[in-house]
């Protein structure tokens, strides 16, 4: 009986003691109700979702007091001895931060929790996480967390589950091998959208209980180890977004069981095997806006569990700055059996979103697609489809998404569309659609929020309509080119708007009052540029938009003062208008921007202050053509951020800003055309970034001196034109040695200079460097600055002495103008190395000596000016030296023979007869658009046409 009773007191204990356990771990959910649930912010369902304090409240409040079962309690799982295993608080409008002696952390037994959709208002995930060791599964995505990713998650040895996705997280001070080396039992690993910018470790493709992958946006960095597509049960990976992630698509097996592959937006490159027939399970292909060539394998025509299938490079992907500079261009997917495109895709019969970018389809395959009657997303940017849109086409009336820009269709714009009731986004952009479209086309599309019309030949008719209900609410609305005269009536009745491009109409006069009151809270993007807009409705004083982030009204006739933009705006240009008065200060109180461009008006004053402190969150500060006048301002701070700064054609006097030195992301300078009184700033050789440096027409003086190394000064300048001053002295000899990227001759396709800017998702805005440079005294505009342009103009100085050697080190040359100096001495014979050279101008000198006959070699040499020296001899003959004129040559009485009529007295002549593959083009024989590179103004307008078609000989086919 004592063994009996004796037991029986144990089990006694035992039950006392696990209630008591159970009771603690009830009383530490109270408390975290305590200290979460009840915030005020709870107290009402956010977006539908049920909040769970009110079950625990209600349970609670109806028990004798606040020990009541925790186990009843929704969203709470209990073992059968009573401990809180499993908490699943998801979607339940939690607000508030959770502290780091939080209560919840005493729940040991915990091996489920989770937390995700919830509002942590930004508050960093605890350490004390790591007290939880029995988590199998760890759920905090989309909850509003923040800050440093604790290191002590790599201690939870048991997770299966890891969700900390889409917070503003980021792994610092410790790399995801650290994170990841301990959690062996991973079957789901989903960080998307943390900032991990690391490397992925190579030993995930030894955990082989991996099910789901999800690294997407990320900024992973290194090579994708390719043996994770082998791990034996993975069938979710996503690792898109992260652009400089390389890695290749190996052979696949097939064991696989991958369902879902998504590589978007990543430097992934080889080609797609043919083996990628064997994922029998692959319903989900993601390749475009990656670097992935070569031919679309045919047996995609086979993989017939396809929802969505994604291919080809977007043209925003060969933009992106953070993409790798040396992969081969250009790059991209091709149908290499184009007759059997469409043959292939009508397979497809499950396919829900197709997206084709820059595949050169060439054909029709618009009619193909009327057979996959499940497509709800059709994306075809850049592919070259021609003919009409077919009426077959017309009958995938569920369509939500139609975006076929930048293609070559025609014909009219059909009312038929009208009949796409789920179609949300429309864009028709940049085709050669003609004729009148109506507005009315549009109504009855209840769904719509993007539409894009622009960069055809249609003529938009916007009538009165009075039936407002029928009007779809807008976000995005493109009609650039759409031959408007007036804004459209019926943005009247939009209340939605956040994007709006209108450029390039006819549109006169004022911006409505309507337009500013019916946008003044949703519009983000505002485009009026190439318009005859006068201002704005009541002239304010700040734009009445709160939120916008980009305006853009160039080339308008606005007048008047400068409004003021909202502190969100991240990019301002009013350039090449008519405003006057001066810079008001409070533009320095903008938080956000970026772009600030005032240039091509007619606006003066001195600069205030303050301006330089916005070198901070500028990129592109121009405010060329102007009347400013006074010093330039002194306060450029460092840490600046500031790559485009051009201040020239203004008043400006005084010496250079010694607070420049702190721009250090500075690539371009301009400050021609004032009236800057200085001597030469060798201290901006410290800039090791600043390509071009523009001081023409101004009074700097003296002799250009200094010390530069070969390790220090100017290392990346490309473009300098000091032209128009009163520099004296020897020409710079020491700077020519350590102007280094002179000095290779450039190889590859080369881009042009400009600020790219990623504003909304998806959408990319570039503003391109613009320079004038003097051809034989003539100014030529270069509208865009392409990177392997050089150029050196010391012209119209006091420059003495003679042309020292090193100049003919500078390989990669393309133009020299020394011309309207004092300079000495003979035509360097070593320039006839210079094999890239265009243009060499060494008129108005003191020059002796002959014309050596070297320069022959220069095959793609357009200008050549030696007149008023004192040579003497013949001149040379052959190659380009057939095509030059008397102007070349005048003023030196001592020359003699063609194109001269005085003729030799005795025949030197040397011809060099040109060969056809000595001298090829440095660049590769890829088409370039070569239209907007020179525009001649006056007189410059023939030797624009001569440079251009010099370049597209050389960098065409």
């Amino acid at each position: 009986m004592q063994t009996t009773s004796f037991i029986y007191l144990i089990i006694i204990r035992i039950c006392i003691a696990s209630l008591l356990r159970h009771e603690q771990e009830c009383l530490a959910l109270f408390e975290f109700k305590q200290s979460i649930l009840d915030h005020p912010h709870t107290s009402f369902n956010v977006d539908g979702f049920q909040n769970l304090a009110d079950s625990w409240r209600k349970i609670i409040s109806n028990a004798s007091d606040h020990d009541s079962d925790c186990c009843l309690w929704d969203g709470v799982v209990c073992s059968k001895n009573g401990h809180v295993i499993g908490l699943d608080l998801s979607q339940s409008s939690l607000y508030g931060p959770i502290k780091s002696n939080s209560s919840l952390f005493n729940l040991v037994h915990l091996q489920m929790l989770n937390l995700s959709m919830n509002n942590f208002v930004g508050s960093q995930i605890p350490s004390q996480i790591a007290h939880l060791k029995q988590l199998r599964s760890l759920d905090l995505s989309n909850s509003s967390f923040s800050g440093k990713i604790p290191i002590e998650i790599s201690h939870l040895t048991h997770l299966n589950l890891l969700d900390l996705s889409w917070n503003t997280l980021k792994l610092r001070d410790h790399s995801l091998e650290t994170l990841l080396q301990n959690l062996t039992r991973l079957e789901e690993l989903h960080l998307s959208d943390v900032d991990i910018s690391s490397s992925i470790p190579s030993f995930l493709a030894n955990f082989s209980s991996l099910k789901s992958i999800d690294l997407e946006n990320c900024s992973l960095r290194g090579e994708f180890p390719s043996q994770i597509f082998y791990l034996p049960k993975l069938k979710f990976l996503s690792i898109a977004a992260n652009y400089i992630l390389t890695g290749f698509i190996p052979e696949f097996l097939n064991t696989s069981l991958l369902e879902y592959v998504y590589l978007s937006a990543t430097s992934f490159t080889g080609s797609v095997p043919q083996s990628i027939i064997k994922l029998n399970y692959l319903e989900f292909l993601g390749l475009h806006e990656c670097y992935v060539s070569g031919c679309i394998p045919c047996s995609l025509a086979n993989m017939t569990e396809l929802t969505f299938l994604g291919l080809g490079q977007d043209e925003l992907m060969r933009l992106n700055p953070l993409s790798p500079k040396r992969l081969p261009y250009p790059v991209g997917l091709e149908v290499c059996e184009k007759r059997r495109m469409h043959d292939w895709i009508i397979k497809l019969t499950k396919l829900e979103t197709l997206i084709l970018f820059n595949i050169n389809i060439h054909d029709e395959i618009l009619p193909a697609l009327a057979n996959l009657t499940k497509l709800s997303n059709v994306i075809m940017r850049k592919n070259l489809i021609s003919g009409r849109i077919p009426s077959s086409f017309m009958n995938l009336t569920q369509l939500k998404e139609i975006d076929i820009r930048g293609n070559q269709l025609q014909g009219q714009i059909s009312s038929s569309f009208s009949n796409f009731k789920s179609l949300k986004f429309f864009f028709l952009e940049d085709n050669n659609f003609s004729g009148r479209v109506y507005q009315e086309t549009f109504l009855g599309l209840p769904k719509l929020t993007a539409l894009g019309l622009g960069g055809n030949k249609i003529f938009f008719v916007a009538s009165n309509y009075s039936n407002v209900t029928l009007l779809p609410e807008l976000k995005s609305l493109g009609l650039s080119s759409c031959n408007l005269r007036e804004f459209p009536s019926f943005l009247r009745f939009q209340k939605k708007i956040i994007s709006l491009s209108l450029e390039n109409n006819k549109i006169k006069g004022l911006v409505p009052e309507w337009i500013l009151n019916n946008t003044q809270e949703t519009l983000q993007y505002l485009d009026l540029s190439y318009n005859s807009i006068t201002g704005f409705h009541g002239h304010p004083h700040f734009l009445p938009w709160v939120s916008l982030e980009s305006f853009n009204i160039e080339n308008n006739q606005l007048r008047g003062r400068l409004p003021i933009p909202a502190l969100t705006t991240v990019v301002y240009d009013v350039s090449n208008n008519y405003l006057t008065k001066e810079i008001p200060p409070l533009i320095c109180e903008q938080k956000n921007l970026r772009v600030l461009d005032l240039s091509s008006n007619n606006m003066t004053g001195t600069l205030p202050p303050c301006l330089g402190n916005l070198s901070n969150l500028l990129f592109v500060l121009d405010l060329k053509g102007n009347n400013f006048h006074g010093p330039m301002m002194n306060a450029f701070t460092h840490g600046s951020l500031i790559k485009r700064i051009d201040l020239s054609e203004n008043q400006f006097t005084g010496k250079l800003s010694k607070s420049l030195p702190n721009c250090t992301n500075l690539e371009f300078l301009a400050l021609g055309g004032n009236s800057f009184e200085d001597v030469f700033p060798t201290w901006l050789g410290n800039l090791v970034k600043l390509q071009v440096l523009i001081l023409r027409s101004n009074k700097f003086f003296g002799a250009i001196q200094g010390h530069p190394t070969t390790s220090s000064s100017f290392l990346k300048l490309r473009i300098i034109d000091l032209s128009n001053n009163a520099f004296s002295g020897q020409l710079p000899e020491k700077f020519f040695q350590t102007w280094n990227a002179m000095k290779p001759v450039n190889v590859g396709k080369s881009s042009f200079m400009d600020v790219k800017l990623y504003i909304f998702p998806g959408s990319m805005f570039q503003f391109p460097y613009s320079v004038t440079l003097t051809y034989k005294g003539v100014d030529i505009e270069f509208p865009r600055i392409l990177e392997v342009l050089t150029a050196i103009d010391l012209s119209c100085n006091n420059f003495e002495g003679q042309i020292p050697e090193s100049l003919s080190d500078l390989h990669g040359l393309q133009s020299i103008n020394l011309s309207n100096n004092h300079l000495t001495g003979r035509v360097l014979t070593s320039l006839g190395n210079l094999q890239n050279l265009e243009s060499l101008d060494l008129s108005q000198n003191e020059l002796t000596g002959a014309i050596p006959h070297e320069l022959i070699q220069l095959v793609f040499l357009a200008i050549f000016n030696v007149s008023f020296n004192h040579l003497h001899g013949a001149i040379p003959l052959g190659n380009q030296f057939n095509t030059f004129d008397n102007n070349s040559y005048m003023g030196n009485h001592g020359l003699c023979g063609k194109p001269l009529s005085k003729e030799c007295k005795i025949s030197v002549m040397t011809t060099l007869s040109p060969t056809s593959n000595e001298y090829d083009s440095f660049l590769p024989s890829e088409k370039i658009d070569w239209i907007i590179i020179f525009l001649g103004f006056g007189g410059g307008l023939a030797i624009g046409i001569v440079l251009g078609n010099l370049l597209y000989a050389r960098y065409g086919d």
